[in-house]
């Protein structure tokens, strides 16, 4: 299928491990335009590299943006304006279910955790919202299904998923008019090297498996690039009456709460 994804203009943040990863590569394998982001430099520039050696460099820009920093967003949104003169579709990516498993987590913990899954995707949606509505393009949001129901995970994570959902879904009825479609996606567990699940794995291999194999009815995990496909879907044209949905992506895990 022709997803009509050819020369959009896409970013993608918190693009260079991971989730994030794979949707880039799966938009330029598309031949869409595709900026890169991460607040490292030292990794942006190596997975740069690797995706101008295979892409070609007037595919991909790059640019290190710490999102919870505004003056970092907008100087972002200033470089892709001067670069490529707009944007098409915004996926808002960084994350980071790093936390703890206190009831009530420390304020100043709970907040960095909002800062880092919250506030940092309702800033990127704020500032590249006129670019996107330009285009009638599309934004998509990548939550959590630790915000679509409560199973044990970190409450401040899952307090910041849950949020991003309402926005996400409060946004896509906002900007209808303009022309712009706004979904989320809530993948379950993800595994890649590097990971959360792959130190988890390290740790406790046995004890792990059991979990996935117990809790998930496919009885796996899920692969980056299974979430990447999802994402480039609600993305694209073909997607075109779809709008304030959730997609969740779990291998069934949700379906064992009920």
């Amino acid at each position: 299928m022709d997803l009509e994804l050819k020369a959009k203009s896409v970013l993608v943040t918190g693009s260079t491990r991971g989730i994030g990863l794979a949707v880039a590569r799966r938009f330029l394998d598309e031949g869409a335009r595709v900026v890169l982001t991460s607040r490292n430099a030292a990794e942006l520039s190596r997975t740069a590299g690797e995706l101008v050696s295979r892409y070609g460099s007037a595919a991909i820009l790059w640019s290190k943006c710490d999102f919870r920093l505004s003056d970092d967003i907008v100087a972002l949104k200033d470089f892709i304006i001067s670069s490529w003169g707009g944007l098409d579709i915004l996926v808002a990516n960084v994350g980071s279910g790093v936390s703890v498993q206190e009831p009530i987590p420390p304020k100043r913990h709970m907040d960095e955790v909002l800062e880092e899954n919250l506030h940092s995707a309702i800033d990127s949606a704020r500032e590249f919202l006129p670019l996107v509505a330009a285009s009638k393009g599309s934004i998509v949001f990548v939550s959590s299904i630790a915000g679509v129901e409560a199973f044990g995970a970190p409450v401040d994570y899952s307090m910041a998923k849950t949020a991003l959902l309402a926005f996400s879904k409060n946004l896509a009825r906002k900007v209808a008019d303009q022309g712009i479609r706004v979904n989320c996606v809530a993948p379950g567990n993800v595994y890649f090297e590097g990971g959360s699940w792959d130190m988890k794995l390290k740790n406790d291999p046995e004890g792990i498996r059991n979990i996935i194999e117990s809790t998930v009815p496919l009885g796996r995990f899920g692969a980056p690039e299974e979430i990447a496909d999802a994402i480039l879907f609600l993305s694209s044209p073909r997607a075109s009456f779809i709008t304030g949905a959730c997609l969740i992506i779990d291998g069934g895990q949700t379906t064992r709460l009920f």
